[in-house]
């Protein structure tokens, strides 16, 4: 497909798409569009950097009608905050010209400021499930009027722990409604969600994970440790002119802030951090920061690695190798986005060496390796998880078989406890009551 004008859209649509100087869909807003349009549901499988948000956006905008309803139409469900934030962003763009109203419901923030914008109407809600069903609970959202609902990356929601929440958001909506998803991958979870709520869906599947991006050229070094490709990454990082906007990837909070402190010593503003640790002000204010070329490296967790809308990054650097392949494609996706050239670079040592293979072999796919660089310090310092384990030889874990430190009971400490004096003495020379107050027990035992 050559232009918009083919998929026939609305004035007010086209006027805003050509505000945005884009001038031709990509594969999966072509594809998606005429079956989203048919009202069926539909599973779109396509990898991160496709343009799969504006996929779904451009055919529900196409068809919501003007309405001064106060209950939301059309619900969007997207993993976190920063998605909801740049989904409510682009659809005010696109809804430029049209007078479409858009709340943005998400955690972290005043939860009686977002049932105050709600209360006054809106078109479309956008969320993250727990925060929606917060809302949903307190009756503050009414779902009776929802027509479409979509799904924006649903595996990294399951991953997260979101399946109890979406499960019961689904069974609350109307039975007659349109269900749209979007994955990067179709995992067995993902497959068990749809064969539960959608309804003989169509799916529409592009660039499919695993398949590597054609204008991102990969690379990887070999590494010692940890604290040696932070040197590594020192080196590489002095170099402006190659790399002008740079994501790195680490595989958890903790080394997030261990790499930021050590980059931040040699960059200075340069460098930010972001994950999930941090508060909402503070990532918001990273994220445009980034953007707006403010600082040039970012430093983050896989919060960063899906659905966020960030332009014209040169370089992708996986601190880590990930343990699940397909977590790389997500990363590198980052990158070489809207047909721009992008580089994905992987540091992983021995110990990883079996998750890069892994990476490679869904890829079908070498990454080339280069030389590490001599004038890189090895560093002989291990962060606590790189440390060897001590075990104690004559501490095992679990004893099982008595060792030497037991023996066996002296004679005189196998005596059974009798009870003390009263139970062996007085008791039976005065025949006392069982209990206080058992007046019956002495007449039942002179009977006798």
């Amino acid at each position: 497909m050559e232009t918009f004008n083919e998929l026939k859209i609305s004035k007010q649509l086209q006027y805003a798409i050509t505000d945005l100087g884009f001038e031709k869909p990509t594969p999966i807003q072509a594809r998606s569009f005429s079956v989203i349009m048919s009202g069926t549901d539909m599973v779109g499988i396509a990898q991160t950097g496709t343009g799969k948000t504006f996929a779904y956006m451009l055919p529900i905008l196409q068809d919501l009608k003007f309405s001064k309803q106060v209950h939301p139409r059309i619900m969007i469900l997207v993993p976190t905050r920063e998605l909801v934030l740049q989904v409510v962003e682009e659809i005010e763009k696109f809804g430029k010209y049209s007078s479409i109203r858009v709340v943005g419901i998400y955690g972290g923030t005043n939860i009686n400021r977002q049932k105050e914008a709600v209360a006054q109407g809106t078109d479309i809600i956008v969320a993250t499930p727990g925060r929606l069903y917060d809302l949903i609970i307190s009756r503050a959202i009414q779902l009776k009027s929802i027509k479409k609902v979509v799904i924006d990356e649903v595996d990294v929601m399951l991953d997260l722990g979101f399946r109890f929440q979406l499960t019961n958001i689904l069974e609350l909506l109307p039975d007659k409604r349109q269900n749209i998803m979007f994955s990067a991958t179709m995992t067995d979870d993902v497959n068990v969600f749809i064969h539960e709520f959608f309804i003989a869906p169509v799916t529409v599947s592009v660039a499919v994970s695993g398949t590597p991006l054609d204008n991102i050229s990969q690379y990887a070094y070999k590494v010692e440790n940890f604290y040696t490709k932070a040197n590594l990454l020192k080196l590489l990082l002095q170099n402006e002119k190659d790399f002008k906007k740079v994501l790195v990837f680490v595989p958890n909070k903790k080394s997030a802030d261990l790499l930021f402190d050590i980059l931040d010593e040699f960059f200075g503003s340069e460098v930010a951090v972001i994950h999930s640790n941090k508060t909402q002000n503070y990532r918001i204010r990273s994220i445009e920061n980034f953007n707006t070329e403010k600082t040039r490296i970012l430093v983050t967790t896989d919060v960063m690695a899906r659905g966020l809308d960030l332009d014209l990054i040169s370089h992708v650097i996986n601190f880590d190798t990930p343990n699940f392949p397909e977590n790389y494609m997500h990363r590198i996706g980052r990158t070489g986005r809207a047909e721009q050239e992008g580089t994905a670079i992987l540091l992983y040592t021995q110990k990883e060496e079996a998750a890069k293979n892994a990476i490679e072999d869904l890829m079908d796919f070498k990454i080339e390796e280069l030389d590490f660089p001599k004038e890189v310090e090895i560093s002989k310092q291990l962060t606590y998880e790189e440390q060897p384990q001590i075990v104690e030889i004559n501490n095992p874990s679990n004893v099982e078989v008595a060792g030497p430190a037991f023996h066996e009971k002296k004679e005189k400490n196998k005596k059974e406890n009798q009870g003390g004096s009263y139970k062996r003495t007085i008791k039976q020379k005065y025949k006392k009551p069982k209990t206080r107050g058992d007046k019956n027990y002495n007449k039942r035992k002179k009977r006798k």
